[in-house]
């Protein structure tokens, strides 16, 4: 807890007890949406809103200390991972999961390098894969 309250604070954000529930939840489902992460903290801190939850989220996407992932099903989705990274994503259960590929990730940036796309600075590469997961 002491780490998670410590990269709160090295993001210039205030450590409360609700930032560090929220923070704690989301890394311990992984990609999740507000909804998800209300459903769990909600039980720690009942007078909490979904509102304050996206707030949190919103608060710690903007300061970098995790991203925001958009689905099919038009929700948001939030990861702790902030690494670059690739995403497998089933369009029926919306679920999300990481999938490390450091060389697709380094071909992508290399030709986007070769390119020159006129008008366009890549700030970085996001590799979502759609299909569906076994069963």
């Amino acid at each position: 807890m002491i780490q998670t309250k410590n990269l709160i604070q090295s993001k210039g954000l205030k450590a409360t007890p609700q930032r560090i529930a929220v923070y704690l939840t989301l890394k311990e489902l992984g990609h999740a949406s507000a909804d998800m992460v209300y459903d769990r903290v909600i039980k720690l801190y009942p007078t909490l809103t979904v509102a304050t939850i996206y707030n949190i989220l919103e608060s710690f996407v903007a300061t970098g200390l995790i991203s925001r992932l958009s689905s099919s099903n038009i929700k948001m989705y939030f990861d702790v991972n902030t690494y670059p990274h690739c995403h497998l994503y089933s369009d029926t259960t919306h679920q999300y999961v990481d999938f490390d590929d450091e060389e697709l990730i380094t071909i992508i940036t290399e030709h986007l390098k070769k390119r020159h796309i006129d008008g366009f600075v890549s700030t970085g590469v996001e590799v979502h894969i759609k299909g569906e997961f076994a069963k």
